[in-house]
């Protein structure tokens, strides 16, 4: 039973360690442009 108080301020730790990562990448403009990345490996523009 004490292992609770273990396990879940640490399982909230990685949640919000989770969602400060993911709260950060979208302030960054990781996620602005979703589909040039794809075609990019398409179209083939070497020369």
């Amino acid at each position: 039973m004490s292992i609770l108080f273990l396990i879940i301020p640490l399982a909230f730790l990685l949640a919000g360690g989770a969602i400060a990562a993911f709260i950060y990448a979208v302030r960054q403009g990781q996620f602005d442009d979703l589909d040039t990345p794809a075609h990019r490996v398409v179209v083939d523009d070497d020369g």
